[in-house]
This record gives C-alpha cells, structure tokens and sequence, in this order.
C-alpha cells in the first residue's frame, strides 16, 4: 500500500480518492498527539494500521518530537513496542 504524506498526517486512499486509511499526530510545544487512526473495514486484519503508527512514529523522532499517543490504538501499540517507549 502506498502512503501519502503531510506534516502531521499519512494517509492511503483508492484511485478515486476515497479515503481507506490515516493516522493523525499533530505536533504542539515539542509533543506530537497521535489521536487518529482508521482503517477502511476492507483493510482490518491486514496489519495497516500498525504501518500507519510505525511511519508516525519515525517521522516524530525524525522530527526530534516526543509523542503522546491519545488515540486507543496508539496506546495499545506502544504498549505492544516497548523499544519506542523513549518517545513518551
């Protein structure tokens, strides 16, 4: 799947521009909010959402940013990633 990229958003959508996937994380005072993340219901399952975060996550530490993951699957996710635990 190919990702789209904007400074505080990546997103996939269909050739006609239908969204089927995003992670949000906009940045303020140093600390980059992860508060959104959806998958299309024909994508569940496929691990697209962990892609998502994990592509977040690397531009916040590109970006020298620390994270604060308020959305539940971001939450779940450094929980399942305990070697990004630096960034909280």
């Amino acid at each position: 799947m190919e990702f789209l990229y904007e400074p505080d958003r990546i997103f996939a959508q269909d050739p006609e521009g239908k969204l089927l996937a995003e992670v949000t994380f906009p940045a303020a005072d140093g600390v980059a909010t992860i508060d959104h993340t959806f998958v299309d219901g024909s994508l569940r399952g496929r691990g697209v959402a962990g892609q998502l975060v994990s592509e977040a996550v690397g531009r916040i530490r590109k970006a020298g940013l620390r994270a604060r993951p308020t959305c539940p699957y971001a939450v779940k996710w450094f929980s399942e990633h305990p070697e990004e635990s630096d960034l909280l």
